[in-house]
Order: C-alpha cells, then structure tokens, then sequence
C-alpha cells in the first residue's frame, strides 16, 4: 500500500543559520555507542550527498569540507578533570578508543603544547565537525531520498522548507498529523511553552582566530584539535576557532557579536587556551561568532534532553500531535542522530513510551 507523506521545516534563519550551525563541532567518542553510531552515520550521508552534489570537494590538504579526521587531545589541567578523564579511559567501550599520554608524546603529536599535569589523553577516533557545512548536507540528503523515493513508486514523498518565523503553535497546525517543536532556547518566544519548560539559557561566543601573514608557524595539517578548559577546532593551518563562553541567564538571542562582547569573550577565552597551546598568542582574533544553548536541568541522572508529546501545552483541537525535542544543549551533535530516531519512531507509532522516561521524566514536574 502506497503511503503519502510530507514534512515541512519552519526555520527563520534558515539551515544551520542558529545555534546548531554555530557549534565548535568537536565530536568524540566516549559516549552511549547507539549515540556515536548514529552520528557517524548521518556525518557519512552528509557528506556524501554534498560530494554528488558537486558542493562537497575536498580541501587543498585532502581534507572534506565537512569532517577533519585528526582526533583531539585533551591535556589533564587539574585533579578533578585528570581523575574524570582516567575513569572514562579504564572504562570506556570498545567504540571508543582513548590513549594516556606523557608531555614527550603528547608534544609529538602538537609540537610546544603545554602539559601541566605530564599527563593528556588523546582520542584518534574523535572528528571535528563543520557544522554548518554538515546541517545543509544533512538537509540535501533528506530531500534527495525524497525525490528518489517518490520516483520509485514508494508514495508520495515530498520535504518542503519554509524559512518563516513562528509565532504560535496552532497557526502552522494546518492538516498536519504531528508538529515537531525544536526551536532550542528560542522555545520561549512560544506562547504555548513560555514559563513551562525547565530549560536553562546560556549565551556561548566563540572567537575566530587566524595566523597573521608574516608568521610561518603554522598549525600542522596533521594533528589534533585541543580540548582543555577553553577548546581549540582546528579548520586548516591557518584558522582556529577559539571557545567558548558560558553566560548563563543570558536573553540575547543575537548570533552577531558586538566589539565589546568579542573582547570580553577573548580576555577570558585567551588565557585559557595558550595556558595549554602557548603558540595561540601569535594568532590573530578576526571576529567571532555566538549562540544562545537551550541547557537542560541538572537532574539526578544528569543533564538529559527533553522530549516527548506535549499536547496538553497547546488548547484547542488536538487532531495534531505536538511532541518537544529540545535541550540537548552542547551535546546536540552527539546526541541529535539517536534521539531523532527514537523521536521519528514514537511519533509515527503515535507511541510516547518508546521513549526513554529518563527523557520525559520532566513532564511530571509540570503537573
């Protein structure tokens, strides 16, 4: 039996034009397994469907446009964060690798980095992530397997994107059997949500960084990004990206970045990073970039996304089902493969409970 089926994205500032676009992109490995699976495998139909495209050629240094395969290394800066690190290494699975290394080896691998503990563990396995280059590969995918599906007589397919605000809930309901609510920390402008999600804002700046033309030391094309107390994404010899910034309560929803803000964000982002990488002080800040996250609430098991349905939000006729997928926060990258697929799951079962209750736990706390 042919079936039909149509998705509409509403999205103001269109593919990877909001927070998720603006993420650093480091993605590593020590994670639940189903988490790295599915993200490989959505980073892999990305970066495929850019390829066949035409948009997706590789860099001068053989790199893809969406994915750098050169691990991250991440230097122990104090006990607390040396004895996390351990645990997690003695005890991680089989998908993921992580390697205890001395200052010796550790400099092998980012010539003059600075080891304060002689201690760092570095991660081959892990990727740094052109987000925003990857959300529009993951976009263009999603509509060719549209189209090709169409064609070959499976139903109708069709994905329509619509770059529009929302202003409620009920205006884009329409004849839709489900609406998807993932706005982030933009859930508040929402009438229906405003005051009834536990979700904590925090405004991140990331400052971008280039290596002055008159310097020759460039960062090697073959070693890792850093991940340390500031963290370190590495998108070519001559182009870091430096963050990021934690502004908890903040309100501004703003992805432009005023002079003072930028120089705020480098005093504090600055010494951090050249506490590890000493080097960063002969790069030049060239501008800079921010997102407000949509943090979820601390609980006992963690910080853990929200999702589920939340029709009793939203009054009038519920013919249309409203399901929440949000507060992944600066797990997104990680975590969005998996859950999208559980969510998609329950949504067109109609079924709430294939979802983990540890993620729909937060409903109750609203009764």
């Amino acid at each position: 039996m042919e079936t039909h089926l149509c998705v509409d994205i509403y999205d103001e500032v269109g593919i990877g034009g909001g927070a998720s676009g603006v993420a650093g992109g480091l993605l590593h490995p020590y994670s639940p397994k189903e988490c790295w699976k599915e993200s490989l495998n959505l980073l892999s139909i990305a970066e495929r469907a850019l390829v066949n495209e035409g948009k997706g050629e590789t860099l001068e240094n053989g790199e893809s446009p969406v994915i750098r395969r050169r691990g991250i290394l991440r230097p122990a800066v104090n006990l607390k964060n040396m004895n996390i690190m351990t645990e997690i290494a003695q005890n991680c699975l089989a998908n993921c690798r992580i390697e205890l290394i001395h200052e010796d080896a550790a400099q092998k691998l980012i010539p003059n980095l600075s080891v304060p503990l002689n201690l760092a563990f570095y991660l081959p396995q892990a990727l740094n992530i052109n987000a925003q280059s990857y959300l529009k590969g993951l976009y263009l995918a999603c509509e060719n397997l549209a189209n090709e599906m169409s064609t070959l007589g499976h139903g109708h397919r069709e994905l329509s994107f619509r770059q529009k605000s929302v202003q409620s809930l009920p205006e884009i309901a329409g004849d839709y059997d489900a609406v998807i609510i993932c706005f982030g920390a933009w859930a508040a402008f929402l009438p229906e949500l405003s005051g009834k999600l536990p979700l904590r804002t925090c405004r991140g700046v990331i400052a971008q960084l280039q290596l002055g033309d008159d310097m020759r030391e460039e960062y090697p094309k073959h070693i890792p990004s850093v991940l340390s107390d500031a963290w370190l994404a590495v998108h070519g010899a001559r182009n870091i990206d430096l963050g990021s910034t934690w502004d908890w309560k903040s309100k501004n929803y703003s992805r432009d970045v005023t002079t003072d803000e930028a120089s705020k964000a480098t005093e504090v982002l600055l010494p951090k990073a050249s506490s590890v990488y000493p080097a960063i002080k002969n790069w030049m800040v060239t501008g800079a970039v921010a997102e407000l996250r949509a943090m979820p609430p601390l609980t006992a098991d963690g910080s853990l996304p929200l999702l589920g349905r939340v029709n009793e939000c939203v009054d009038g006729d519920h013919t249309c089902k409203y399901w929440l997928f949000m507060g992944l926060g600066a797990r997104g990258l990680l975590f969005h493969g998996w859950l999208g697929k559980l969510l998609a799951l329950a949504v067109l079962s109609c079924d709430e409970d294939l979802i983990p209750c540890e993620l729909t736990s937060w409903k109750h706390k609203m009764d």
